[in-house]
């Protein structure tokens, strides 16, 4: 799960500072106001560790990805190729790592790891390049740091780096006194520094663990696929729903053995049943159930009963909320453990009162269990939702979810770049520094709705 998060210069964000990442986190704000930047760049960071090219140090995305961001002048923010783009992120890990000095025997343990980067622009190439990267094991009482640093050009032509680790001693092999060639991407150690140092081979570890934490992060994007009336499914189980929910009955399907409980020491129900439970919860369907066509055949239906009828039809027939909002439910329970799941605007095409039911979803995913062990997903989300944030300050009010469980933030546009300004939850639901035109003007509004009564009424005496 990532815990901590900073990027510089990256798009409109000049500097988010330090943002903490909860269970549930939320990105309020206008539009334009950088919200979705934040989710591109955990997006783009994944899709780097899925490029094939190794020396690519970032990938922006093109046709076959989930984000497409162009250039690297077009990440850079205002364009300024002079500019580096830093980051930083912290994740806990599933289970506790231990790195062995293979010569002293020493060994350090920790729970965290983070990791930071610098990427800048060789003007000279016109490729990005790494500047230095450096991993930190945290949780033992010393901290193992691990690093690359620049240390000049070879020939003119290519950086050197070195490799340091504290308090790590790492020893040379006898005739490889060369110093060491750029990372792999943005995150990787060169394959000679298992050749150049005699135990140096646990840097592999780390950069493996920050590989699979990126490969946890899942997408469902804002626009979901429209909903069809029979869909084929050949055995296939799916990563996830895919970024635009089209894979979400196939999800479904793939699932069916699985055992989802809301809690600790709750009875768990079968997938299908925990889908369907929630779509009658939101009160969009009161029946929900997928049937083959016919036996021996791969051709699926999607069969609902709406509450105003009692006859059986397919998922077309229904309001458009509902396939735009069932890829969401599904996502939340069919994530694997320890998933990220980012979201863009869930509560998209749905009334009010089924915008406040996101909330209690999302606090049962991030709770949910599975074969009596935490699922412990995140779910971080970008929301226009005034009514989803209100059940949410409820649902801390009613202790349903701790405050230090959810990190809400609202981002805005200013001078010199997006501004970043976490909302502070108390125990209570309340938020203390409400910022001002948070959801519009609603005083502003019923102001002037009133002084135009009065003068209408005035008028017509």
């Amino acid at each position: 799960m990532l815990t901590k998060l900073r990027i510089r210069n990256f798009k409109n964000w000049a500097d988010t500072s330090e943002i903490r990442l909860a269970p549930i986190t939320v990105f309020f704000g206008s539009n334009s106001s950088g919200k979705s930047s934040l989710i591109q760049f955990l997006l783009m960071l994944r899709q780097t560790a899925e490029s094939p090219d190794r020396r690519r140090v970032l990938h922006p995305g093109d046709q076959s990805t989930p984000v497409e961001l162009g250039t690297f002048r077009d990440l850079t923010f205002a364009h300024d190729l002079l500019k580096s783009i830093s980051f930083s992120f912290e994740w806990k890990l599933p289970k506790p790592m231990t790195l062995a000095d293979t010569i002293s025997k020493r060994q350090f343990s920790g729970h965290t790891l983070s990791f930071q980067a610098s990427v800048a622009f060789d003007q000279k190439d016109q490729v990005p390049r790494i500047s230095c990267l450096e991993y930190d094991l945290l949780g033992s009482q010393e901290p193992l740091q691990v690093a690359l640093k620049p240390i000049g050009t070879q020939n003119g032509t290519r950086q050197q780096f070195a490799l340091e680790a504290t308090p790590y001693k790492l020893v040379r092999n006898q005739g490889r006194a060369w110093q060491l060639p750029p990372p792999v991407r943005f995150y990787g150690f060169p394959d000679e520094v298992t050749a150049y140092y005699q135990n140096a081979s646990f840097t592999s570890d780390l950069a493996l663990s920050l590989e699979r934490e990126l490969r946890r992060i899942q997408y469902l994007g804002p626009l979901r696929t429209l909903p069809r009336r029979s869909y084929i499914w050949s055995g296939e189980v799916p990563d996830h729903v895919g970024w635009a929910g089209a894979r979400a009955i196939e999800a479904l399907l793939a699932a069916a053995d699985r055992k989802i409980s809301p809690g600790y020491k709750r009875p768990g129900h079968s997938f299908q049943v925990v889908i369907a439970s929630w779509l009658k919860q939101m009160g969009l369907l009161e029946g929900f159930s997928v049937r083959p066509i016919a036996a021996h055949r791969k051709e699926y239906e999607v069969v609902v009963r709406t509450p105003s009828t009692n006859a059986d039809v397919t998922l077309p027939d229904v309001g458009f909320g509902v396939s735009q909002v069932l890829p969401v439910i599904v996502e939340c329970f069919y994530a694997q453990p320890h998933t990220t799941v980012l979201l863009e605007q869930p509560e998209i095409h749905l009334h009010p009162s089924v915008q406040m039911t996101l909330a209690d979803l999302f606090i049962e995913a991030v709770q949910s269990r599975e074969n009596g062990e935490p699922r412990d997903i995140q779910l971080i989300v970008e929301s226009h939702s005034e009514h989803f944030l209100r059940r949410l300050q409820r649902r801390v009010a009613e202790q349903k979810i701790d405050a230090d469980q959810v990190a809400l933030y609202f981002c805005r546009r200013g001078p010199d770049g997006a501004i970043l300004e976490p909302l502070k939850v108390n125990l209570f639901g309340d938020i203390e520094n409400w910022p001002d035109d948070f959801f519009g003007d609603e005083m502003g509004e019923m102001s002037a709705r009133l002084d135009a009564a009065a003068k209408r009424q005035a008028e017509a005496r």
